[in-house]
């Protein structure tokens, strides 16, 4: 029996998924969980040969837990390949009636680590790459809710959950274009919650703390970060993917109806806390969870 039993409200086993990066890290994680809660999964990826073994392993993870998973590897941000995908979800559906997109998570993390200014004019990012970074990062999201409301894929109850970062209000070195494609984001988010709510649908955004993920991996100085993020959290360890996928199942519970419009800590407050190199109680022997 599952863990989620008689916590999601389901209409038969006709509820889907839409993830988008659901390779890896919080995608990844979460297509699990939801899997784990009765969700059949689409995932949208972008692997190649190296990585696609990760994929498998996901897909098997939803089936054994007696779940679809339809996964297709492609470019999130194309227009074209959007609308493709879309329009097989929408032609899958066709021998259910009753089958819709229940949920919308929005991961996806590719995008440009330039700085704007440099001594060498060569190395700063470019008019291309910053429109890039917010394409993927952002915009995506918008495109995508309107390709599933316009063909009346997601309806009341839906929920539409993307990551977004610290890094969305501070600066970072070569994280520009990446921090205003997550300020951005969160603009969406607020925007969205307000044009959706007479459907029904909910919008939050969900910010975690420091989490070793491939994505963060590609971040300069990266190391130093997981250092300094495991002595400054309260709980004395990262945030993990699973603590993101947990925070996602109870966003789609039913009393999470009224719950929209916002940006949510999932990083047992480390973005809450100031850090100038003092023990935690963790540090002193105390427990961590």
């Amino acid at each position: 029996m599952s863990k989620y039993t008689n916590r999601i409200p389901h209409k038969g086993h006709h509820d889907w998924a839409l993830i988008l990066g659901s390779s890896s890290g919080f995608g990844g994680a979460t297509a699990l969980a939801l899997a784990e809660a009765g969700f059949h999964i689409f995932g949208v990826h972008l692997d190649r040969q190296a990585t696609i073994k990760n994929v498998e392993a996901i897909i098997g993870g939803i089936e054994e837990r007696g779940c679809k998973a339809v996964f297709f590897n492609m470019n999130a941000a194309d227009p074209i390949k959007r609308e493709e995908t879309l329009d097989e979800i929408q032609e899958r559906f066709l021998s259910d009636k009753r089958a819709h997109v229940r949920i919308l998570f929005h991961s996806l993390a590719f995008g440009t680590l330039r700085p704007f200014i440099s001594v060498s004019p060569e190395e700063m990012i470019t008019k291309a790459q910053m429109e890039m970074t917010m394409d993927v990062m952002a915009h995506s999201l918008v495109y995508w809710t309107q390709g599933l409301i316009k063909r009346g894929l997601m309806e009341d109850g839906g929920r539409i959950i993307a990551m977004t970062s610290e890094g969305g209000s501070i600066a970072l070195p070569f994280y520009g274009a990446v921090s205003s494609a997550k300020a951005a984001l969160e603009s969406h988010i607020r925007q969205l919650a307000a044009e959706l709510a007479p459907r029904g649908i909910t919008v939050n955004g969900l910010l975690a703390g420091i989490t070793d993920t491939p994505a963060l991996r590609k971040i300069p100085g990266a190391r130093n970060m997981i250092k300094v993020a495991r002595r400054k959290n309260p709980f004395g360890r990262l945030t993990r993917p699973e603590d993101v996928a947990e925070a996602v199942v109870l966003l789609v519970m039913e009393g999470a109806h009224f719950i929209s419009g916002n940006i949510i800590g999932v990083d047992g407050a480390e973005s809450k806390v100031a850090f100038v190199g003092q023990k935690y109680p963790h540090e002193s022997g105390a427990g961590t969870r």
